[in-house]
């Protein structure tokens, strides 16, 4: 019976039977402490912008940061996609 492997030929991580990538367990524990950063700070904070001073919970601070930089890193890495589908 041959292993399994991921598209770049690496073995598969082996979780009760369950195939997991290394990408797929980095992520799982970066969420894991993030939640539990943001479940930790949750005093009121304020934060100057540009020109508006807001003031918010840390963890929406936390939270809204969060999403921001998924968004610039899944943006990021398309543009690299796309990049190295040209050469």
């Amino acid at each position: 019976m041959a292993e399994k492997t991921t598209e770049a030929g690496r073995p598969l991580l082996r979780v009760k039977g369950v195939g997991i990538t290394g990408r797929a367990l980095g992520l799982g524990l970066l969420t894991v402490a993030l939640v539990w950063f943001i479940a930790v700070n949750t005093q009121s904070v304020r934060v100057r912008l540009w020109v508006p001073t807001v003031t918010a919970p840390l963890w929406v601070i936390l939270a809204v940061t969060a999403v921001v930089a998924c968004g610039i890193g899944w943006f990021v890495g398309r543009r690299r996609l796309k990049r190295a589908g040209r050469r």
